[in-house]
């Protein structure tokens, strides 16, 4: 059986990791599956949407196998590293939505698979944390994401100190998108799954790829490359389907191009 899943329905991929009695970490060949998921899902034209998900109910995911990752002679473990390292960049740069769904504690490694969503939805009683530091190591890696998605002093008071916090806190840290108690939990995750199927697919596609060409940018060349941006999806049919629905007052059908 497979340490992770890939299933379609609709207009929605979802990626499960499922090595629940194994705290659902990450291995190296789950991460080279990782990538060609990702591969299958950006070229299936029906899919719009990517979910990444978890087997069970109690964690999401608790990050690398340490037992196999530091038992690794250096040159593999430098191999892995730099393969996860290219998963959070695709992840993060891919070119559909992309969201987690965290049904339990999200930590370590875990924390870069969720920060690297475009969008994440919590269950409440989750906890989060880069407990790195309290077995000598030090979130490399995640932190990069980290910086990008929370203030400066917060995101040394996880990486330093390594404690866990709440979905509540990840949430008004602004590491999470949105909480929900575990009974509307999976409602609650669909319809956002819902909305984002029902976007213009190449609307997104270029928006996505304009915000990320624009991080790190000046003020005036990112709003020179976010005009010309605007010019090529005002170009697009679905743009012009999506202003006759509102003119006409009913819902628009993308066809995404």
């Amino acid at each position: 059986m497979s340490d992770l899943r890939y299933e379609t329905e609709g207009h929605i991929a979802r990626i499960t990791i499922d090595r629940g009695k194994q705290g659902n970490t990450i291995t190296g060949e789950a991460i080279s599956l990782f990538l060609e998921y990702l591969d299958r899902a950006e070229a299936d034209p029906a899919l719009r949407v990517v979910c990444l998900t978890a087997a069970g109910d109690r964690i999401f995911c608790s990050g690398a196998d340490l037992g196999s990752a530091m038992q690794a002679e250096a040159g593999e473990k430098q191999k892995l590293f730099n393969k996860y390292a290219r998963l959070l960049a695709r992840i993060t740069e891919f070119p559909k939505p992309t969201l987690a769904r965290v049904n339990g504690h999200c930590l370590a490694g875990g924390t870069g698979f969720m920060l690297a969503c475009d969008l994440v939805i919590a269950r409440e009683d989750a906890l989060f944390g880069t407990p790195e530091v309290n077995v000598g190591l030090f979130p490399m890696m995640i932190g990069a994401l980290i910086f990008r998605n929370v203030l400066r002093k917060k995101a040394m008071e996880m990486i330093l100190l390594g404690e866990k916090m709440t979905a509540a806190q990840a949430l008004e840290t602004g590491l999470v998108t949105r909480v929900y108690p575990k009974d509307s939990f999976s409602a609650g995750v669909d319809a956002v799954l819902e909305s984002l199927a029902g976007k213009s697919p190449v609307g997104l596609r270029m928006g996505k790829e304009a915000f990320n060409a624009c991080e790190g940018l000046g003020l005036e060349p990112a709003l020179s490359r976010l005009a010309e941006a605007l010019q090529g999806v005002a170009a697009t049919k679905d743009a012009a389907e999506g202003i006759a629905a509102f003119i006409e007052k009913r819902p628009p059908v993308f066809i995404g191009e």
